[in-house]
């Protein structure tokens, strides 16, 4: 309990005007007479530190370690609420809930950050061993707190292929963060968008583990270059569940798993260097993840020499009682006595290397005291679990920096600030993907009349989940976007039908808008919402816990698109969406198409930019589009035996057109994996090999000349694929082994160089061995999984 000589001064520090990033000093602590432990001396190594700490903790310490508290156990939370503080709950807290503690509510900026502090300098100041808490919140697209910077969804940034961006994303949103006080973030994931069907697709970075592990390591790597850690989520192979229903098991086997889902978390975890890492709710060929031995210690520790800590998501531990049936379902929290459920839970889950329970559950793993003393639970394997807590805080400075909070008058000038705005802008617009333009009706010129229809061009902003409540009524829409571009005068808009309505009523004003138009841009595509309004059930197609069996457009859409099209003004259409949108029917029509997958806050700017031929679009999608829901699954990377086509279909002139696979369809995608369109031409050749012969311990380089064929300035993502020619075991046609962005200037050629370590395109043998095999591999080199400009072969010895 805190002293009231300490509670006074906790209180003072908590009404200052200013806060100010410092070093802390234990003058003023209750556990100054620890003052000089190894553990608070930053010029040890981190492990003697970790040891010094662990050696003087009381079990009952060791335990509070590994639960996550909450603000909002101190903070009256709700939106619009007067920020009531329960000093009693902020005890009781860090009684019993110590590591860290979770704070994304909407809030205002000075609640957050005075919160913030008040409970960092309670477990500094005022608990006996002063070990300051991560403090935590959602960070997938940007901090989330009301008014800072809103980045685009990620399957969208995924789609700008540009590591360099992304890495200053995350720097700027480190920046955010960290002047308020929040010091981890629960991001980034590390999923593939292997099920279209699934809500979270918008979450991801695509259907590829390369492309994945690049973009996220570049995340996290900006993010803790201001020792704001990141949290790799959800390990491992969360993304395509049964049905692609949320939380559903996955299905799969041990090649699957080594050769598909952990490259990208790989490529995150140890080339990114992330500091912690949350499990997944799902099931992986019937082992929970959330107690999966084999992925949480033998490959993550074992094999990956991962050092820090694994944390449930919230409530998923409880699924092991109420999901799996694997432990009694008769589960209680705090205050009420502890079940036989909640310990079985805690014996499934630490030692298979769960080692923190987040909340939002029972916290079963309060109950690690008594099995401890009844010698049901290793004591070491709880020091292992809390060493891992530890080690994260030591290695981040947070002994040394529990909160660098910012002074009020900079937050101003740090969150959202002009360069923020400027970067989410560019991000977006880099992310657009041009996917049809035969006509050429795009760039539009600015002295045309455009008219602006559909329910996503405004009224609204269309982001993907996990921004902060409210986040939809701030942003630049589409309309307001075009209108910045040429002018109120020369834009008319009609909103045509509701998004979640089949309405038609609106139609005639739409089309009336289209025809008095020189052209007409139609914003149509899925929507989601934030998680407050989410798990209140309000309506959305996709999004956490948001699952669909149709990717066609939702009630009136199609139809409105289609009047549009029916028109004699050309007609451009833009899917917003989360997700592949399967309207194929469009590839029938003169209309140009472009995918803005879920926007930042500068999305209609971006959108705008792409319109107007400001900035020449150079997206390529990191996830492909079927032509229908039943063709999926459709990622570009199948088995060598895979995707066998023979396609049918219906024909103008109403005959039907009888194939197999499929009898009227093709298991070909709409657009591939890694297409996209500029509005000049790039021309590839000379694609060469910086060797032929080369051992499994080698890296070679691909070298190819791209060349702007165009009259416009714009930018190539060079991609570059690898086939294994012959295999001991059924492969991957393809794999994505590299690709570099590269702006070239209308009639320029550039040299492209692409490094390839041929310890890279191994494969998992029939003994479960990862192995080179000696043989041919071919180099693709190309604009996307399909489109290749050429190849070159090398053999492994």
């Amino acid at each position: 309990m805190v002293s009231l000589r300490s509670f006074s001064i906790l209180l003072a520090a908590c009404t200052s005007p200013i806060f100010v990033g410092a070093s802390y000093s234990s003058s003023n602590s209750t556990n100054g007479s620890l003052a000089n432990a190894p553990y608070r001396n930053p010029n040890l190594p981190v492990e003697t530190r970790v040891q010094d700490l662990l050696s003087r903790m009381t079990i009952q310490e060791k335990t509070v370690q590994l639960l996550q508290g909450d603000i909002s156990n101190w903070l009256n939370t709700t939106y619009e609420s007067n920020g009531a503080f329960n000093y009693s709950g902020l005890v009781q807290n860090f009684e019993q809930k110590a590591g860290m503690f979770y704070v994304g509510y909407p809030i205002s900026w000075d609640l957050l950050a005075t919160n913030i502090k008040r409970g960092q300098d309670y477990a500094v100041n005022s608990t006996r061993l002063g070990i300051p808490a991560l403090v935590q919140t959602e960070g997938i697209h940007g901090f989330l707190i009301g008014n800072a910077t809103i980045f685009n969804s990620p399957i969208a940034y995924a789609c700008s292929w540009n590591r360099s961006q992304i890495h200053d994303m995350g720097v700027q949103i480190a920046r955010e963060a960290q002047a308020l006080g929040v010091s981890q973030l629960f991001a980034p994931l590390a999923d593939l968008a292997r099920e279209l069907r699934y809500g979270r697709v918008e979450e991801t970075y695509g259907e590829d583990g390369y492309l994945a592990g690049e973009i996220a390591t570049n995340y996290i790597q900006g993010l803790q270059s201001l020792n704001v850690s990141a949290m790799v989520k959800h390990y491992a192979a969360y993304s395509m569940p049964e049905q692609g229903l949320n939380t559903g098991p996955v299905h799969g086997g041990e090649r699957e798993l080594r050769t598909t889902w952990l490259p990208s978390y790989k490529s995150a975890i140890v080339k990114g260097g992330a500091w912690s890492i949350m499990s997944a709710y799902s099931s992986y060929d019937g082992i929970p993840q959330v107690a999966d031995e084999h992925t949480l210690t033998e490959i993550l520790r074992d094999e990956w020499g991962y050092q820090f800590f694994v944390t449930s998501d919230a409530g998923a531990t409880d699924r092991l009682a109420n999901a799996f049936n694997i432990c009694p379902d008769t589960l209680n929290t705090y205050n009420n006595p502890i079940t036989e459920g909640n310990e079985c839970i805690t014996l499934n889950a630490l030692p298979a290397g769960g080692d923190v329970e987040m909340g939002g559950g029972s916290f079963n793993y309060r109950s690690i005291p008594q099995l401890v003393a009844s010698g049901q639970l290793s004591e070491d394997t709880v020091n292992t679990a809390v060493s891992r807590v530890l080690r994260t805080k030591f290695t981040m400075g947070l002994f040394e920096r529990p909160y660098q909070i910012a002074p009020r008058s900079q937050w101003a000038n740090i969150i959202n600030n002009d360069y923020a705005k400027q970067l989410a802008r560019e991000i977006d617009r880099d992310s657009i993907v041009l996917l049809k333009n035969d006509h050429s009706i795009l760039p539009i010129s600015k002295g045309k009349k455009v008219a602006v229809i559909g329910p996503m061009a405004d009224g609204f902003m269309n982001y993907g989940d996990y921004v902060v409540y409210r986040s939809q009524y701030s942003g630049v829409t589409p309309l307001d976007g075009i209108q910045a571009a040429i002018g109120n005068g020369s834009v008319t808009y009609a909103q045509g039908c509701e998004r979640w309505s089949s309405d038609q009523s609106g139609f005639p004003a739409a089309v009336s808008a289209a025809e008095a138009a020189d052209v007409a841009v139609v914003v149509v595509g899925t929507w989601s919402r934030d998680q407050m309004e989410l798990w209140e059930g309000l309506n959305a197609t996709t999004g956490e816990h948001v699952d669909l069996d149709n990717l066609d457009l939702v009630g009136a859409m199609r139809p409105l698109v289609e009047a549009i099209v029916n028109t004699s003004t050309p007609t451009v259409i833009v899917f917003q969406s989360g997700k592949p949108v399967t309207e194929d029917w469009i590839s029938n029509t003169t209309a140009s198409l472009v995918q803005q997958f879920y926007p930042s806050e500068q999305g209609g700017n971006a959108l705008a930019d792409i319109l107007f031929g400001d900035v020449n679009p150079s997206g390529k999608l990191s996830v492909s589009f079927p032509h229908d829901v039943g063709d999926l699954p459709i990622y570009y990377d199948y088995l060598n035996s895979g995707r066998t086509t023979s396609p049918g279909f219906v024909g103008a002139d109403g005959y039907l057109y009888f194939g197999h696979q499929y009898v009227f369809g093709t298991p070909q995608p709409w657009f591939e994996f890694g297409y996209g369109l500029s509005y000049t031409n790039f021309t590839y050749s000379n694609v060469t090999l910086s060797a032929t012969n080369v051992s499994a311990s080698d890296q070679l380089t691909a070298t190819v000349k791209v060349t702007n064929s165009g009259g416009r300035d714009g930018a190539e993502v060079v991609q570059m694929y690898v086939k294994d020619v012959l295999a001991s075991v059924d492969v991957p046609n393809i794999q994505l082994k590299g690709f570099e962005k590269v702006s070239i200037p209308a009639g320029q050629t550039e040299t492209v160089t692409i490094p390839l370590n041929v310890s890279d395109v191994g494969l998992w043998n029939r003994q479960m061995q990862y192995v080179v095999e000696p043989g041919q591999f071919v180099v693709y080199v190309g604009a996307s999984s399909l489109d290749i400009r050429g190849q070159a072969s090398f053999y492994v010895n």
